[in-house]
């Protein structure tokens, strides 16, 4: 069995105080548990603050959007160096905010990948149709360009994390159907087999993002295919986020 991962994407939330608030709360609710990977990724404001208040914890530290480049004249941008500099492991590469805000295609967010892998961090790609492309009976369409232009040129041998995160569910309180998520997950690793073999598919964490709350993440995880979440606003909280990260499959 694929080992859980529980992610949080505070997205533009919490200020450093508000952070290591958070992250206190966390640790002292999820002291002892072994059995699954919990990851968060704070603001890049934060992300320095918090690796120090998480030495010694097993919670893992992320960033929420890289660039491609290590260093440069890019105003405003993040490296991989230096998300790797202040401790971070994973790192968040192609949300439906950054494709439909910011306007990054598949091409970018594949440089962006690519550079992730080659900087030892482990990206999260994030996949997902739009309303209007599922009501058109477009999903698997839209999902297997991005999973396919997103991976490109990466190795059996590189580690990453795919999403699947359908954008009409995201901070709307809409959930896909546990059934609806396992469809798209199962669907998602028949094209890993594809790309990387049935063995490295096998061993892909596919993550379901999407209104995840303490009260729908039971059915959903326990679902086949989905090997943990990428959690919104209930990991914002310590309570709502410790309650998803505590969820057991045998229970």
């Amino acid at each position: 069995m694929r080992r859980l991962l529980i992610a949080g994407n505070w997205k533009m939330n919490k200020t450093v105080p508000e952070a290591i608030e958070l992250v206190r709360g966390l640790k002292e609710r999820l002291k002892g548990l072994e059995d699954r990977d919990v990851l968060i990724c704070p603001p890049f404001t934060a992300l320095y603050p918090v690796s120090k208040e998480l030495e010694g914890s097993q919670i893992l530290l992320g960033g929420q959007n890289m660039f491609y480049e290590e260093k440069g004249a890019f105003t405003g941008e993040i490296s991989p160096l230096m998300l790797k500099d202040v401790g971070c492991s994973f790192v968040i590469l192609g949300h439906s905010e950054r494709r439909h805000i910011f306007g990054e295609d598949d091409k970018l967010i594949n440089k962006k990948v690519i550079s992730a892998v080659k900087h030892g961090l482990i990206p999260i790609l994030c996949v997902g149709e739009k309303i209007e492309e599922r009501e058109e009976g477009r999903t698997e369409e839209v999902i297997e360009k991005q999973v396919r232009e997103g991976l490109k040129g990466l190795s059996p041998e590189d580690e990453f994390v795919i999403a699947y995160e359908p954008v009409w569910a995201i901070g709307t309180g809409k959930t896909a159907t546990p059934e609806m998520a396992q469809e798209v997950h199962s669907f998602i690793r028949e094209i890993l087999k594809e790309l990387f073999g049935e063995e490295k598919a096998g061993r892909v964490r596919i993550l379901y993002g999407g209104s995840v709350k303490p009260e729908n993440a039971k059915g959903l995880l326990e679902m086949p295919d989905i090997d943990g979440a990428l959690v919104g606003g209930a990991s914002l909280k310590a309570e709502s986020f410790s309650a998803i990260v505590q969820f057991d499959r045998e229970a």
